[in-house]
């Protein structure tokens, strides 16, 4: 009744080309149901993975981005403070390029396996999560796939540091270092190390495309986004 009533006195102080300019800019549609807005943030989602994972796919896509670069872990640290004080510096740098290397290579292979993630993903309460904190989409697709993501990203991972010739490098590293004097050898799992890392970088640079889709109008480029977030404005 008071939407009508509303209705009533707008045409009576308004033309028919100025009423349907207020009606153009009144918000479209009735309120939004669960499917449209879980639609919405995989649209999000999806974007994520086009602007800003798309990146980490190229060189220096992690090592030049401190967002996402990969460091050496703790059982590491130790080689490499020990490698550079005898002079050997450069192989400890190319160690670390290398696993940064190799997290750029597997990622490009890896992008469909999360572009299929996010179409699979369910959202059972999607207007709790898109009144959630700045992450909440992106939080959700990690819990719902991160260990399944793991399985399918590890072998690529794998491969990956064979073609960038990163085993070879580390062994050749580890080698050097078990070899000093007074030291304890070390045997890390790089392989998932990095696997680990590098999906980390994966959901890192998500996140930044939710945050920015939520923050900035501007960055909501279909009718879908702008509709749906909307909503947490």
């Amino acid at each position: 009744m008071k939407k009508i009533l509303v209705f009533f006195i707008v045409f009576q102080f308004f033309g028919c080309a100025e009423l349907q300019q207020v009606v153009n800019q009144l918000p479209p549609g009735g309120p939004l149901g669960n499917e449209e807005i879980a639609g919405g943030l995989r649209e999000a989602l999806n974007m994520g993975i086009e602007k800003q994972v798309s990146k980490l796919t190229l060189k220096d896509g992690f090592y030049k981005n401190e967002l996402v670069k990969i460091v050496l872990p703790d059982e590491l640290k130790k080689v490499d403070k020990t490698l550079r004080s005898v002079g050997l510096g450069n192989l400890a740098d190319e160690g670390l390029k290398v696993l940064n290397r190799a997290a750029e290579d597997a990622v490009s292979e890896a992008t469909p396996i999360f572009v299929e993630a996010v179409k699979g993903i369910t959202f059972n309460d999607a207007k709790n999560i898109l009144l959630g904190n700045d992450n909440a989409a992106t939080s959700y697709l990690q819990q719902g796939t991160k260990t399944k993501l793991y399985d399918k990203f590890n072998p690529i991972i794998k491969s990956s540091f064979e073609k960038v010739g990163a085993d070879k490098i580390w062994n050749n590293l580890i080698n050097r270092y078990n070899n000093l004097p007074l030291t304890n050898d070390v045997n890390p799992d790089l392989t998932d190390y990095v696997t680990q890392k590098a999906l980390s970088g994966v959901y890192t640079m998500v996140e930044v495309e939710e945050k920015e889709i939520r923050t900035k109008i501007s960055s909501r480029t279909t009718d879908l986004l702008k509709k749906v977030f909307a909503l947490q404005d």
